[in-house]
């Protein structure tokens, strides 16, 4: 494969995204954004290890232990405790994900998606293992980056679900599609019906 196969022009990556290719300050807040969403969640984990032993809690505000406490747990499954001892099978994913984004998509809630999905990552090569502390009551504990992850795909679908009933957003209408569906599919019939004569 030649070096001009591997780069893509603009209207190339366009029709494989179905978007235009992301400018360098949309790159440029992606970057900033994971980044961040990095550094917070790694200081954080580095805090809880080394101030909170493992296994154990501490209630910062008493009167509410019940609905807010730091416990600092290890975790080898997915976000929230989900499928513990899945630490390959999630290391690849992440990897995978971070991929995706940094060559398709752009934005503020892709750059915390991409900074949480990173941010487990780290742990996950360099302990073995997720550390998550956040002890929200009957929620199982979690950390700064998979609330990263959440809000970046509740801010993902927000602007989706915003974009499509916007006038103008470039989406077709389903009748617009059945229209050209419709005349895409006559365009053979007069072919045939004009060599038939």
């Amino acid at each position: 494969m030649t070096i001009s196969e591997l780069s893509r022009t603009e209207s190339e990556q366009h029709s494989l995204t179905g978007q235009p290719p992301a400018s360098t300050i949309q790159r440029s807040i992606l970057l900033f954004v994971a980044g961040l969403v990095i550094l917070l969640d790694h200081f954080s984990k580095l805090f809880i290890e080394t101030q909170l032993p493992l296994n154990h809690t501490w209630a910062p505000f008493p009167e509410f232990s019940n609905l807010f406490r730091i416990t600092h747990v290890s975790n080898t499954g997915a976000a929230f405790g989900l499928l513990p001892g899945g630490g390959i099978l999630f290391t690849l994913i992440a990897l995978l994900v971070a991929a995706i984004i940094v060559t398709y998509n752009f934005g503020l809630a892709l750059g915390m998606q991409l900074g949480g999905a990173l941010g487990n990552l780290i742990d996950r090569l360099r302990l073995g293992h997720v550390t998550d502390f956040l002890d929200f009551g009957p929620w199982p504990v979690f950390n700064l980056a998979d609330t990263s992850i959440v809000a970046g795909v509740v801010i993902l679908l927000f602007l989706m679900l915003t974009e499509q009933h916007e006038p103008g957003s470039g989406r077709q209408s389903d009748e617009e599609v059945d229209n050209t569906q419709n005349s895409v599919s006559r365009v053979p019939r007069q072919r045939q019906n004009e060599q038939a004569t």
